[in-house]
C-alpha cells in the first residue's frame, strides 16, 4: 500500500510498525449539530482506507473519535438549559445513524472526549514535567517555542511568533498561530463543564483531546493518521508537538489528509450553511448507497464537487452493477467457466492495484464497471454457466468489501439505519460497561420489533412474528 503522506509530501508504502497490524487514529465528529455530508466525504474515505487495508491483507486496529466537549457544544448547551451530556446525547445518536445509513463500519474503538479526562489531564503533567507549558489566567498553555519541530506538517514558519502570545479558542487560522492552550479555566463556564485537575478546576482544549485518546489505544507511536485538510493546522500541528513534546517519541509515522467537498465552489460547512445532512438528501429521494458511491469514487486528494446531478449518476452506476448481479442469480447450465474467470481474475487484479496505488478509489470502480460491462457481453454470447456467475458474483463481493453499494440491500434480513445505530450503541454501552445505556438501547430496539440475544458467539438479532 502506497499513500501520500503530508508529513513528507509526497506518495511513499505504507510501513506498518508491527506487521501485518494497522494502527489508525481518524479525527470524527464535534457533536454539537448533526454532521453534514462534508463530514461524512472524510470519514467514508478512511472507511474505505480501512476496507482496502484489510482487502490488501493488513490487520486494522481503528479508532474514530466523538469530541464531545469544546467551545460550541458548552455555548450552545448553556443556550439550551442542558448539561454536555443531555446536550450531546441525541447528536451523538444521529452520528451512530449517519453511520449506519453510509454503511460506515464502526471501528475497533469510538472514544468520546469526556470519558478520557484522566489521559488528558496525564498528558499535560508529562507535558508540564519536560517544561513545555505554563499558567496564565488559571489556563494551561503549551509553549510553541519549546517545540523546535513545530510547524513541520503544515509548512507553517513559526520564525515571527512573539514568544509568550497565546490563543484560547479551539480553531483559529495561521495568521493567529499562538502558544495554544491545553487546559482552560473560564470563570463564566457552568459547573458541569469543568473538572478537578492538580494544575486547577477547568476543561481540557479541543487539541489534548485527540491525542489523549489516540495514544490510549495505539500507543505513543502508530502508524496511521487520517483527517480532513482543514485540521493540519492547527489542530494536526497541535497534536504533534503536545504528543511528542510529553513522550520524546514520533507520534505518527503517516499522515493522509482529505480535500474539501465543494457546493457552488465554496468548502461546506455549518458556519455558511450551505450543507446538507444525510437525512436531509435521502428525504430529497436520493438512497444512501448512492451517497456512498459518490463520496467513496473521487480520490480523496481531489476536490469532490457535491450535486444532486452526481448523485444521480451513482445512482445510475449503482443501478447497473445491481441489474448483473439479479442477473447472475438466475443463470443456469453448464459449460465452459474460463471467460468468465478470466475476466474477473484481470479486473481483480486492476481493481487491487488502483487502491494500493494512493487509494485510487475512480480506477478501481473503473474496474468493477469494467468487469459488469464483459459479464454482460458473455452473458449476451451464452459463455457464462453457473459456474462462471459464481465467480462473477464472488469477485463483486471481494470489491464490494471495500465500497459496500454493489449488492441490492434486504429490508428483510438488515436492520435499518436507525437499528443498526441502537444496535451498536448497546454494543459499545456493555463493552464500557454501561449496563443502564445498554438496557435502554435494547428497550427502544425492541420497541421497534427487533429482539436481541446473547450467546457465547456473539449478539443475534431478529424480528418479532
Amino acid at each position: 500500500m502506497r499513500l501520500f503522506n503530508t508529513l513528507c509530501g509526497q506518495v511513499e508504502p505504507l510501513e506498518p510498525l508491527s506487521p501485518p497490524e494497522i494502527r489508525m487514529y481518524a479525527c470524527g465528529l464535534t457533536v454539537y449539530n448533526r454532521g453534514h455530508v462534508g463530514n461524512y466525504r472524510t470519514i467514508v474515505a478512511t472507511d474505505v482506507l480501512r476496507r482496502t487495508l484489510r482487502l490488501l491483507g493488513y490487520k486494522v486496529k481503528g479508532v474514530l473519535n466523538i469530541t464531545d466537549v469544546d467551545d460550541r457544544i458548552i455555548k450552545q448547551a448553556v443556550e439550551a438549559k442542558q448539561d454536555i451530556a443531555e446536550f450531546t446525547a441525541p447528536w451523538i445518536r444521529a452520528f451512530e445513524e449517519d453511520m449506519a445509513t453510509l454503511r460506515i463500519e464502526r471501528p475497533e474503538h469510538l472514544p468520546r472526549a469526556t470519558e478520557h479526562l484522566p489521559e488528558m489531564i496525564d498528558l499535560i503533567e508529562r507535558l508540564k514535567a519536560h517544561g513545555h507549558t505554563y499558567e496564565a489566567d488559571g489556563s494551561v498553555y503549551f509553549r510553541i517555542a519549546s517545540f523546535p519541530d513545530y510547524g513541520r506538517l503544515s509548512g507553517l514558519d513559526v520564525a515571527g511568533i512573539r514568544d509568550g502570545a497565546r490563543v484560547d479558542t479551539d480553531k483559529y487560522d495561521k495568521e493567529n498561530a499562538r502558544d495554544f492552550v491545553l487546559w482552560k479555566f473560564k470563570s463564566d463556564e457552568p459547573e458541569w463543564a469543568q473538572w478537578e485537575a492538580p494544575f486547577g478546576r477547568g476543561r481540557p482544549g479541543w487539541h489534548v483531546e485527540c491525542s489523549a485518546m489516540s495514544m490510549k489505544y495505539l500507543g505513543e507511536t502508530f502508524d496511521l493518521h487520517v483527517g480532513g485538510e482543514d485540521l493540519i493546522f492547527p489542530h494536526h500541528e497541535n497534536e504533534i508537538a503536545q504528543s511528542t513534546g510529553a513522550t520524546g517519541q514520533p507520534f505518527v509515522r503517516h499522515w493522509l489528509h482529505v480535500k474539501h467537498l465543494l457546493i457552488d465552489d465554496e468548502t461546506m460547512s455549518k458556519s455558511k450553511r450551505n450543507f446538507f445532512t444525510i437525512p436531509d438528501i435521502v428525504a430529497r429521494g436520493h438512497r444512501p448507497e448512492a451517497i456512498r458511491y459518490l463520496l467513496a469514487g473521487a480520490h480523496y486528494r481531489k476536490p469532490l464537487h457535491f450535486g444532486f446531478e452526481g448523485l444521480q449518476q451513482a445512482t445510475a452506476a449503482i443501478d447497473r452493477i445491481h441489474s448483473l448481479v439479479e442477473r447472475l442469480a438466475e443463470v443456469d447450465g453448464e459449460g465452459d467457466e474460463s471467460p468468465a474467470a478470466e475476466a474477473s481474475e484481470a479486473a481483480l487484479k486492476t481493481f487491487k492495484e488502483a487502491l494500493a496505488d494512493d487509494l485510487n478509489t475512480p480506477e478501481a470502480l473503473a474496474a468493477v464497471h469494467g468487469l459488469v460491462g464483459r459479464a454482460n457481453a458473455l452473458m449476451a454470447e451464452g459463455q457464462v454457466p453457473r459456474a462462471g456467475a459464481a465467480i462473477v458474483r464472488r469477485t463483486l463481493e471481494t470489491m464490494d468489501s471495500v465500497f459496500g453499494v454493489f449488492f441490492p440491500a434486504s429490508t428483510a434480513d438488515s436492520l435499518s439505519a436507525e437499528e443498526q445505530a441502537l444496535f451498536d450503541e448497546r454494543q459499545e454501552a456493555r463493552k464500557q460497561r454501561e449496563f443502564a445505556r445498554a438496557d435502554d438501547a435494547r428497550g427502544r430496539l425492541e420497541a421497534m420489533g427487533v429482539l436481541l440475544e446473547d450467546t457465547p458467539r456473539g449478539t443475534r438479532w431478529r424480528r418479532k412474528r
